[in-house]
């Protein structure tokens, strides 16, 4: 199943580059499908990093993972170029989700090969923590970053 690449279907405007590591890999040198959480993750710590959003959140209103989903399109295979295009899908009171599209890059194009999504909520501490609202400033830097990208 091949696609178009991200480039030519906004509105994800932020990406990430990274390899497929062995460690990754099953026997067959294919990625296991629980590792994809590994390349979200990546990408989303990039994508914070970009925005200026504190990369685990900050005390008071910590990062933590509610919910976490992948549709899976083609495999990845160990040390294949991986392009990862994330975006904010919503922001809400306490929580944001953020979406991504994860794309295999050859000399024949790119591959569509995988979406994924989680929603993370800010806790209060990492200890089992309630939900804290958005800090303002951290709602402003998303926004203002997804207007950048776009």
């Amino acid at each position: 199943m091949s696609s178009a690449s991200s480039h030519e279907h906004p509105p994800f405007g932020f990406s990430t580059r990274m390899r497929v590591d062995f460690a990754d890999t099953d026997a067959g040198g294919i990625v296991y499908f629980g590792r994809y959480g590994r390349y979200l993750e990546r990408a989303i710590i990039d994508y914070r990093r970009a925005a200026g959003v504190p990369l685990i959140g900050e005390e008071g209103h910590l990062f933590a993972i509610r919910s976490f989903e992948v549709a899976y399109h083609a495999p990845l295979r160990f040390d294949d170029d991986v392009e990862v295009f994330v975006r904010l899908g919503r922001i809400g009171t306490t929580s944001h989700a953020m979406e991504a599209r994860l794309e295999r890059l050859d000399a024949d194009g790119a591959l569509h090969v995988a979406d994924a999504a989680a929603v993370i909520v800010g806790v209060d501490s990492w200890d089992g923590g309630r939900p804290t609202p958005m800090p303002h400033h951290m709602r402003q830097a998303f926004e203002a970053f997804e207007a950048r990208t776009h």
